[in-house]
């Protein structure tokens, strides 16, 4: 019996925007996974309910409801950027424990709200992203939009701030397989970091050794390498995003610019492999370096 962290096969999902259209779309993606979707929520659609290929699911009004009504415990969250603090903090409030926000385009203003609200909440929601392909248990659960059939269950744990770089992993690992592969997100500001997931990944017992994707822009790499010196005993092999990104310009995510020599691909390389990381030039070496250590454990 493989576990999972954070998203196992008896997680109950709902949907804050299932209505629309990525909602609809990526509602029917999770169901086809396996993964238990129980409902939706859009206040202005109360009590109406949708057909996603012989699987009905009502819609609730607010997200306290969907969860008295369902016993949901996992939120996804498909709004608009506009609307997204509001719904994170309608989550927050439900006490909900893990809401995973795929929503882009985000004002870092409004994460950082959401974020410390949770916080003096007690931090009772994990928060996933935003701006982040969400959390996969292969063969369990899907909360996102991870392509559930692009690797299979398995013993290595992978956190990514990268979407495409999470699927490319995956996919280069799909003959050894993932026990949770979480796309953490890469705007300045998010929930559940490199950190959290290194952690709970140490903690968990099904989980061999662990996958840690990184890119250039802040410290969050090297604040992860000091983490996994003192707290991390299971082998980490990592990948950093941006050896050749030109200095001062923003790739792609927000979080993504370097200033000086902070935030290089070659400054957070030299942090991880300082504490033993061993970490790959390009992604598929980065999974040649895991396959060998998969191999000798």
């Amino acid at each position: 019996m493989s576990m999972a962290i954070w998203l196992t096969e008896n997680s109950k999902i709902i949907v804050q925007g299932m209505t629309g259209s990525e909602g609809m779309k990526h509602s029917r993606r999770m169901l086809a996974a396996g993964a238990k979707v129980v409902g939706g929520v859009n206040a202005r659609k109360a009590g109406q309910s949708v057909d996603f290929d012989g699987t009905t699911l009502p819609v609730f009004g607010t997200v306290r409801e969907a969860m008295a009504e369902t016993g949901a415990d996992v939120s996804v969250v498909f709004v608009p950027p506009k609307f997204t603090k509001d719904a994170v903090v309608e989550a927050i409030d439900a006490e909900i424990p893990l809401c995973v926000v795929i929503t882009e385009g985000i004002p870092v203003h409004d994460t950082a709200y959401f974020w410390a609200y949770a916080g003096s909440r007690g931090n009772k929601t994990r928060i996933i992203g935003p701006n982040c392909p969400g959390i996969a248990s292969p063969g369990k659960s899907n909360a996102g939009i991870i392509p559930a059939d692009i690797t299979s269950p398995g013993r290595i744990g992978l956190v990514s701030k990268s979407g495409t770089l999470t699927y490319q992993m995956m996919y280069e690992l799909r003959d050894i397989g993932f026990s949770t592969c979480v796309g953490i997100g890469g705007d300045p500001v998010i929930g559940t970091t490199h950190i959290d997931a290194l952690q709970a990944f140490q903690d968990d017992p099904e989980t061999d050794a662990i996958v840690m994707i990184g890119e250039i822009g802040g410290d969050a790499e090297e604040r992860a390498a000091a983490y996994i010196e003192k707290n991390i005993t299971k082998p980490v092999v990592g990948y950093v995003a941006g050896f050749t990104a030109p200095e001062g310009k923003t790739m792609g995510h927000a979080g993504a610019i370097v200033s000086g020599s902070a935030g290089t691909a070659q400054a957070k390389k030299e942090a991880l492999e300082k504490v033993g990381v061993r970490v790959g030039k390009t992604p598929s070496e980065t999974a040649r370096l895991m396959r060998e250590i998969m191999q000798s454990l």
